[in-house]
């Protein structure tokens, strides 16, 4: 569908069968990560399909733009799971599968049979992942999370509270996206593993416990030794002065970061006396005077326009940048030019453009092979392919359509 990408043959997960049970975003993100690197992605859905396909704009019913953002390169088949047929069909794909992906709450998905030793000694080289909002051991194993929750208990909104004295939400899903990262990635290494021993792994990932050692990165700081060597909380990203700059015309951002960066910037400002200031002459000082140095470098950026400043500092090689508006990123030059925004013709919903993903393989881009399925597109095509009869089929989609919108 994109001449620009890759051969599709060739693609790292090329040949590796997924089975999708998951919703909204977390869940969906991940294994559209998985389909544009290559896998065939099965997303198996309840009649009444993934919530997302009712959220934000759409031309078509079912196809709405929060759905079209994370379902690109999968098949969809309806089940109704509480329908003894359609566990049946289940059954048989977990026969051909080398994932099974969910993100259902460990007790309901349990429930309804497929736990992960049931799963596992139906097919022992499968990958079955688990993404969960909690650890399952632990005292919140099993609780309902989404995203707005996961920030605020894994510290990410008390930031703000420390920086701000207010807490507040990051205008981004950030918490299922990033966790989605984080499940990909532990869904090919386990895949990997199995690569080298031929058995199938349990990996379960987990939102709390992922954003949390996301958010400790950095945070842990002096709590990272025992004894502690101070309190947690990196001091420069906390500084109340570590925001976007005020120029004469705009904003712009701006990290002076080694030693000779801040005396290109102390020159560049006409401010020659602060290079051999002993409060910033090295990272340590610096750190120590956060505040002030932040303070006084964002005085002097306000006293010109944000073209000039960036002009400056890419001649003196200090990383900066504009403050972009989400319409500013369509006009983009640098985007623009590695043809970042993709246009593509969906079979029903006419021209759609998408984001390119960060990844290049042997210097192209990964391809959208599969439009995002209507609901229950695939279900006939995915069955057949396990060698399930057409009175079979029929069978079980009888007892799913219905509930079938």
């Amino acid at each position: 569908m994109d001449s620009r990408t890759t051969d599709t043959n060739d693609l790292p997960l090329s040949g590796v069968r997924v089975l999708d049970l998951t919703t909204v975003i977390f869940g969906p993100y991940t294994t559209q990560i998985l389909g544009d690197f290559g896998a065939d992605v099965i997303k198996v859905e309840a009649p009444e399909g993934d919530m997302t396909r009712v959220i934000g704009p759409a031309r078509n019913p079912g196809m709405s733009a929060l759905y079209l953002g994370c379902n690109r390169n999968k098949r969809s088949i309806v089940l109704d799971l509480k329908r003894e047929t359609a566990r049946t069909a289940l059954w048989r794909l977990i026969e051909t599968a080398d994932m099974f992906v969910h993100n259902i709450r460990p007790q309901k998905i349990a429930e309804l049979g497929f736990s992960p030793d049931a799963v596992l000694q139906s097919n022992p080289s499968i990958i079955y992942g688990g993404l969960h909002g909690y650890g399952e051991d632990g005292p919140y194993g099993g609780r309902p999370a989404y995203d707005d929750v996961i920030q605020g208990q894994s510290g990410i909104a008390g930031l703000f509270g420390e920086r701000d004295g207010l807490p507040q939400l990051v205008p981004s899903i950030i918490a299922d996206k990033n966790s989605a990262l984080i499940a990909s990635g532990g869904l090919v290494a386990a895949y990997v593993k199995r690569l080298r021993t031929g058995k199938g792994t349990y990996l379960e990932c987990s939102m709390f416990e992922g954003m949390a050692s996301f958010n400790l990165v950095e945070h842990q700081y002096g709590e990272t030794f025992k004894p502690k060597e101070g309190k947690a909380g990196y001091v420069r990203a906390l500084s109340p002065h570590r925001r976007p700059h005020k120029t004469k015309d705009g904003y712009l951002c701006l990290l002076a970061y080694t030693d000779r960066q801040w005396r290109s910037f102390w020159k560049l400002a006409g401010m020659p006396d602060y290079v051999e200031d002993p409060r910033f002459v090295t990272m340590l000082e610096r750190s120590r005077n956060i505040d002030v140095l932040y303070k006084i470098a964002s005085e002097v950026i306000s006293t010109r326009s944000t073209t000039e400043w960036l002009a400056l500092f890419e001649q003196a090689e200090i990383p900066s940048g504009p403050v972009n508006s989400l319409a500013d990123l369509r006009r983009d030059p640098h985007l623009n030019a590695v043809g970042f925004f993709r246009s593509f013709e969906h079979p029903t919903e006419g021209t759609l453009e998408i984001p390119d993903t960060p990844y290049r393989f042997d210097r192209r881009s990964l391809p959208v092979r599969c439009a995002q399925p209507r609901l229950g597109e695939h279900g006939r095509e995915v069955l057949t392919e396990v060698g399930m009869s057409n009175e079979e089929i029929d069978a079980v989609f009888r007892d799913s359509e219905r509930n079938q919108p």
